[in-house]
């Protein structure tokens, strides 16, 4: 459960964090910012299961698609923050390029989604036993 702290308290904790209140937080209504600061705190900068620039690689492709200019600086700079490098930025940006292209096509031929997922069950297995086949 998260507390409410009044703005200023809030702003402060984020200005000891990042150095300043961003804009982005400053036009947060106040029923909202400790929320919306406490989430990003622990999605954005604390460590989750998902490792901190593994989460911003995924940042880096996810916003490229969508065309949000704020969010691919953002993810990028912040991947670079996190260990990223050029190389992985690229492969996640070529990834998403790649993704989003298979799933253009696909549901552009109305590939069929039962023989699509038994195909993939089929693969997968076969993938299984090659790995456990190599494994030994």
């Amino acid at each position: 459960m998260i507390t409410t702290r009044n703005r200023s308290e809030v702003e402060m904790e984020i200005k000891e964090t990042l150095g300043l209140v961003p804009s982005f937080f400053k036009s947060i209504p106040d029923q909202y910012l400790e929320y919306e600061w406490q989430m990003f705190k622990r999605l954005q900068l604390g460590e989750t299961l998902i490792p901190n620039k593994y989460k911003e690689l995924m940042g880096i492709a996810i916003h490229a698609e969508t065309k949000c200019i704020y969010c691919t600086l953002f993810h990028t700079e912040a991947a670079k923050l996190f260990g990223a490098t050029e190389e992985e930025i690229q492969e996640a940006v070529h990834y998403a390029k790649m993704s989003v292209g298979w799933s253009v096509y696909l549901n552009g031929m109305r590939t069929d989604y039962e023989e699509f997922a038994n195909e993939f069950t089929k693969m997968g297995n076969f993938l299984k036993t090659k790995q456990l086949t190599h494994a030994n």
